[in-house]
């Protein structure tokens, strides 16, 4: 498949068609920030002037940790524009991750924000070790040279934002007032006073993507333009936008889900995004009304925050559509009580950029909300089964191996991973369950490290959180696995509910009638949040930590003297 014939392949050329097709459109929306396509690409090439003048230019690895807005979309884009690699910085990170990302990705320059929500990065940034000899530098992270800080608490040892394109300025204009231009200058647009011009290109690496790590150290994943570009394309396609759309993502940008679903989507149909610090469903329920969002983008816990906050009564909602990676009965609740018709559901990782397969905006519901989704354009899908030796028959459960030109280029620095992840004939595998069925389409069934292995049958939490989540009094279920003496490994299932009466007992009772034996949870605590776990900067809950925290409630249990 020749992707040059569907769309941009950097997201600067994306940037341009879109300011060209919508100057007007607003690009970026927050709560305090607007900026519309012109304006933006406007911005794009005055930072990309800015990063020349600072000698930021091809394989140069630059961090960003800032929060989403305007600014991290601008330096995003500018930094690929010039042939750099963006590092995205987890701005939920303590400084031992912050030093370990920055140190492993070799970055040289970090655009900073002061503070983003309660955490001070300045703080952050000494308790590293910068700034203690007077200077942005420190012995631990030897190849950085350059912390550009944005906010109004700017140390001395850190350049200011508003500075960092002063100076660059400046050098252009100085070197305007020497400069006599030829005419390959005035050709190629390089001349006194002209705009510095776009160099990156579609096999450029754009992004240098860490994954979360909760086995590990994280990995750093490297995606270029031409994968992220071509699958937000197409996943913004399939879900529906179209330009003057208002996409509502809280995503963080710091994840690819946010740069490449949540940015990129946007920037390739000429959409509106509108976004936050971090997801909050009563404000997000008040820009979903006042920005009048036609689209919304979401995981599973996302998801139920909307669909049970009660300020949804109070408010009026004016969606068409959404991106959610769900359950087929959160889909339905969805569809049927936000009003987005078109809601699709996808299925990706982020060394696949991160679509792989993915339902579209103009099937029928019923498909839709089965969690039946069509691959991407141009990739392929094979289902190799547990002994590795076939692939798996239609809708026989195995792993998901995946190949095309959304697949990333490997691990940075990391030759052994990548090899182990990506065998000779380019296929990646994902650690993922799913089936094919007869007509091709994909459906995802979990994680092969959260697969409940009962007795010898194998239980994907997914499909018991789903059969739970259609209890009219459950607000939301999350399922692990513990150990068990007899059978190796049990469901253990947290559950909120909607309101106070209904016992553990009945759900567990309500339970055995809808799923098989095998599949109904051991264990079943009734909780009023997760917030004492910890979410992670994705809203999701981070399981390894709840299966922690389940074989201590069990061990407690075991361990209690009867009265």
């Amino acid at each position: 498949m020749d992707l040059r014939t569907a769309c941009p392949l950097t997201a600067h050329e994306a940037l341009e068609r879109a300011a060209l097709l919508a100057p007007d459109v607003e690009a970026v929306v927050t709560a305090e920030e607007r900026i519309t396509y012109a304006a933006l690409a406007s911005e794009v090439a005055r930072i990309r002037g800015a990063l020349a003048a600072a000698g930021i230019g091809r394989g140069d690895h630059v961090g960003l940790c800032l929060g989403n807005g305007p600014r991290w979309v601008a330096l995003f884009v500018a930094i690929g524009s010039v042939g750099a690699l963006t590092v995205p910085v987890n701005t939920r990170y303590t400084a031992g991750e912050v030093a370990h990302t920055l140190a492993h990705a070799k970055v040289s320059t970090l655009f900073a924000a002061d503070r983003v929500l309660r955490t001070d990065f300045c703080a952050m940034l000494r308790e590293i070790g910068i700034g203690a000899d007077g200077t942005g530098t420190c012995s631990e992270l030897p190849d950085l040279k350059r912390i550009v800080v944005c906010g109004d608490n700017v140390p001395d040892w850190a350049t200011a934002w508003p500075d960092f394109l002063a100076e660059a300025e400046a050098e252009a204009e100085a070197e305007a007032e020497t400069e006599t231009e030829t005419d390959a200058d005035v050709e190629a647009g390089t001349g006194a006073g002209r705009e510095t011009p776009a160099t990156g290109t579609p096999d450029d690496v754009l992004l240098v993507q860490y994954t979360s790590g909760t086995t590990s150290r994280p990995k750093g994943v490297l995606l270029t333009q031409r994968s992220m570009c071509a699958d937000a394309f197409f996943s913004g396609a399939r879900l529906g936008l179209r330009p003057g759309d208002r996409f509502h993502s809280a995503r963080p940008f710091f994840h690819v889900a946010g740069s490449t679903l949540s940015v990129l989507s946007s920037i390739q149909h000429a959409t509106t995004l509108v976004t936050m610090p971090r997801f909050e469903p009563a404000e997000a329920l008040r820009l979903l009304e006042t920005e009048r969002c036609t689209h919304f983008s979401g995981n599973d816990t996302i998801a139920l925050m909307l669909l049970n906050h009660p300020d949804r009564a109070h408010r009026t909602l004016h969606l068409r559509g959404a991106w959610v990676a769900a359950s087929p009965t959160i889909v339905r609740r969805v569809i049927d009580e936000l009003g987005a018709t078109e809601c699709v559901a996808g299925y990706g990782l982020s060394e696949a950029s991160p679509n792989v397969a993915q339902s579209c905006w103009w099937e029928d519901d019923q498909v839709r909300a089965s969690g039946a989704m069509c691959v991407e354009p141009g990739v392929e899908v094979r289902i190799r089964a547990a002994d590795g030796t076939r692939d798996c028959e239609p809708g026989e459960p195995g792993s998901i191996l995946v190949r095309g030109w959304n697949v990333m280029q490997g691990y940075l620095d990391a030759p052994e991973a990548t090899a182990a992840a990506i065998d000779t004939d380019g296929w990646l595998t994902t650690g993922d369950v799913g089936t094919l069925d007869a007509t091709g389409r994909l459906h995802f069934v979990g994680r092969t490290k959260d697969i409940i292995r009962v007795g010898g049958e194998n239980v994907a939490p997914a499909d018991v959180e789903d059969t739970l989540h259609g209890h009219p009094h459950v607000r939301q279920a999350v399922v692990v696995g513990v150990p068990d003496e007899r059978l190796v490994e049990v469901p253990f299932a947290f559950v909120v509910l909607t309101e106070p009466g209904t016992t553990e007992e009945e759900l567990l009772t309500w339970a055995r009638t809808r799923m098989a034996a095998f599949k109904v949870p051991r264990h079943l605590r009734i909780v009023d949040g997760f917030e004492d776990i910890g979410m992670t900067a994705s809203s999701k809950v981070p399981k390894n930590r709840l299966a922690s925290h389940a074989r201590t409630l069990l061990a407690q249990r075991d361990h209690e003297v009867p009265a």
